[in-house]
C-alpha cells in the first residue's frame, strides 16, 4: 500500500501546485504585468482554468466572495491538505507527506 499512498500525496501535492501557480497567474493578469493578448499566456490561463474549474465552479456556487475576493482557492487548498493528512495517516503514515 506505501507506493499507492505516495501516489496519491503525490497527486495532491501537484494538483495544490497547479491552483498556487493559478492563483499567482490570476494576480500577474490583474496587476497587468501578464499580457492576455499573448497567445501564450492565453494557453496556460486556459490550461490551469481547466485544470482548476471543474472544482472550482460547484464550491464557487456555495462560497461566497469576501470583500470581492474569492476564497474557493484557500477552501479547496485546505480541504487537500487535510484529504492527504487523512490518507497517509489514516494508512499507516508512511511518510510520504
Amino acid at each position: 500500500m506505501g507506493p499507492i499512498i505516495g501516489l496519491i500525496s503525490l497527486a495532491i501535492t501537484i494538483y495544490i501546485w497547479i491552483i498556487l501557480i493559478q492563483v499567482l497567474i490570476s494576480w500577474l493578469v490583474i496587476f497587468d504585468v501578464i499580457n492576455v493578448s499573448n497567445s501564450k499566456a492565453q494557453n496556460l490561463i486556459s490550461l490551469l482554468k481547466r485544470a482548476t474549474d471543474p472544482v472550482f465552479k460547484p464550491l464557487q456556487k456555495v462560497i461566497p466572495n469576501i470583500g470581492g475576493i474569492d476564497i474557493t482557492p484557500i477552501v479547496v487548498i485546505l480541504g487537500l491538505s487535510l484529504l492527504r493528512g487523512a490518507i497517509v495517516s489514516g494508512m499507516g503514515g508512511y511518510g510520504y507527506w
